[in-house]
């Protein structure tokens, strides 16, 4: 059970935890797993054996809210673990005005039906015939949703296991979920000096840790992970690879970072301004220990607050309010100058982007926000780097079509490349160097309308069996720490049989892209030196920073 600092909250947690395990039925034929602190039953469906919503932290509710993620506490009985568990909390996230005049629905989707701040939970996807002593490979799952919304229940994972067994390297798919918005991402100077930033960042650490301990009794490996997350998940992954100066504390061997890199933060002053609106609109202003209040605000006031603040579909796009800030402990300093001096994870990667990464961000946008301590000098060079002529802008390659407004396709060029091309190329220049490092770009969809291949478009070649291209490139890497397939492998198994894969620093001169193309599953080669001058001058002004 979750063992809390208040009683109330302890007790309601008790008793829905009861509740679970004596739901469990008394089927002999359903694996239960044995941990430290309890065991857990899970369920099997064909080859795939799934323990789904075991927490691995103790709810951070009360006094726990905001605090670094704590053991769980040990049980009784059973645990049912045959369905995912809560959502963390989600921030509102609206689609822009204009949404209502374009020839596509840009609404978040059906909202998740169980959200709750119990929500520290856990999945373990594994082959059936996995037993301890098997020590299978691992592939951990950290979502995305701009650090502020997303779940695992979201991307399952049965598809990437089931594929390993096809190809005849078995792994084990993980997948955690952590604290989003200001349940998970809260920074002040009240927050730094309690030692409490970043928590959605110590959440996945967590997790790692979890599985470092935990995941031989399911049949894995510990010493062979590899992490791999989307859009924040992936910015996560590259911070995962640069906390600690860059040592991976033997939690992962690898990583995989799918439209997301390390980027320049801000420091925690810049979260100051919501920080002090949860306080105002919770009525803890004059309180002497606001942190102490905003822990014992009603959630739902604190999450109503939240909506109120910008977020990843509002003018000031990936400036968001809730996102990891420097702290001089998890993040010591702006990750893209610790990537430069060589503090990272010496660990083989993959990175990857899509054609088109700005589109999807620019549909509300009426300035560009990211550049406040720009000289007008250099204000001056990015405007002649990224002009106002359409042919120019994104949606890459498709002429005159699709200028939205007489300024979005430049400001999805501008946007795409600070928040995405730029610091992929940073990381992979320089990582190539001391690490096997491969890169794939996503240009598949160019034909849909004013989004193009748009950020997130890639989410189907890696989670279903759309072609299996980027699927099996994800279990190879895994299992081999290379993306291309084994020696052997008969070319009707898999589309990367024959393809040769090379290093991203493989050819100086024009380092190899595995491109994704329509039709699909049509695939080719393409050298990353796409503008590679002003991707060059944004990452030179991202260096400055903060």
């Amino acid at each position: 059970m979750r063992a809390l600092a208040t009683p109330s909250v302890w007790l309601i947690a008790v008793l829905t935890r009861s509740a679970a395990v004596a739901a469990v039925t008394s089927s002999s034929t359903a694996p239960v797993i044995a941990l430290q602190y309890g065991s857990f039953r899970g369920s099997t469906s064909g080859n795939i054996t799934s323990f789904l919503g075991i927490p691995y932290a103790q709810a951070p509710i009360g006094d726990l809210r905001f605090a670094l993620p704590q053991p769980p506490q040990p049980f009784e009985g059973v645990y049912d673990a045959t369905s995912y568990g809560a959502a963390c909390y989600q921030q509102a996230n609206n689609p822009p005005a204009l949404d209502s005049s374009l020839p596509f629905n840009l609404s978040s989707g059906t909202p998740l039906a169980n959200e709750s701040e119990d929500c520290l939970f856990i999945n373990v996807l594994k082959p059936a015939s996995a037993a301890p002593g098997d020590n299978l490979p691992v592939l951990f799952w950290i979502y995305g949703g701009g650090f502020e919304q997303g779940d695992s229940s979201l991307s399952t994972g049965n598809e990437i296991v089931e594929r390993s067994l096809v190809l005849g390297e078995h792994i084990i798919f993980v997948s955690v979920n952590y604290r989003l918005n200001a349940f998970g991402f809260l920074a002040s100077e009240e927050v730094l000096q309690a030692g409490l930033t970043n928590i959605g960042l110590r959440d996945q650490r967590y997790g790692m840790q979890w599985v470092n301990q935990y995941i031989s009794a399911f049949g894995g490996d510990p010493s062979k992970v590899t992490i791999w997350g989307e859009s924040a998940g992936a910015f996560s992954v590259g911070f995962q690879l640069v906390i600690n100066n860059g040592d991976p504390e033997g939690l992962f061997r690898a990583a995989v970072m799918e439209s997301g890199s390390p980027y320049a933060l801000r420091n925690v002053s810049a979260g100051q301004p919501y920080y002090d609106f949860l306080v105002d609109y919770t009525g803890c202003v004059s309180q002497a220990d606001t942190l102490a209040c905003l822990r014992q605000a009603p959630a739902e006031q604190i999450l109503a607050a939240v909506n109120m603040t910008p977020n990843s579909r509002d003018y000031t796009e990936h400036n968001l309010a809730w996102q990891p800030r420097l702290d001089g402990d998890l993040l010591v300093q702006n990750p893209q100058r610790s990537v430069l001096m060589g503090q990272y994870a010496k660990v083989p990667i993959i990175s990857g982007d899509c054609d088109d990464e700005g589109t999807l961000f620019s549909l509300g946008n009426i300035n560009i926000t990211y550049l406040p301590d720009a000289s007008p000098i250099e204000l001056l060079a990015v405007g002649v780097a990224y002009p106002q002529d359409p042919i120019l802008g994104s949606p890459f390659d498709t002429g005159n079509a699709n200028e939205l407004t007489p300024q979005f396709k430049r400001m999805a060029a501008f946007t795409g490349d600070w928040q995405f091309e730029s610091p992929r190329r940073l990381v992979l220049e320089t990582m190539s160097r001391t690490q096997d490092a491969w890169a794939y770009l996503f240009r598949r969809g160019k034909s849909r309308a004013y989004l193009g291949a748009y950020h997130s478009s890639d989410l189907s070649e890696f989670f279903s069996d759309v072609d299996y291209i980027g699927m099996d490139a994800l279990v190879n890497f895994a299992t081999n720490l290379d993306p291309n397939a084994a020696p052997g492998l008969a070319p009707n198994i898999s589309y990367l049989s024959g393809v040769n894969w090379e290093q991203w620093g493989s050819n100086p001169a024009a380092p190899p892209l595995l491109t994704f193309q329509d039709p699909t599953p049509s695939i080719n080669f393409t050298a990353d030196t796409f503008r590679d001058g002003p991707t060059a001058l944004l990452a030179t002004l991202a260096l400055q920073m903060p």
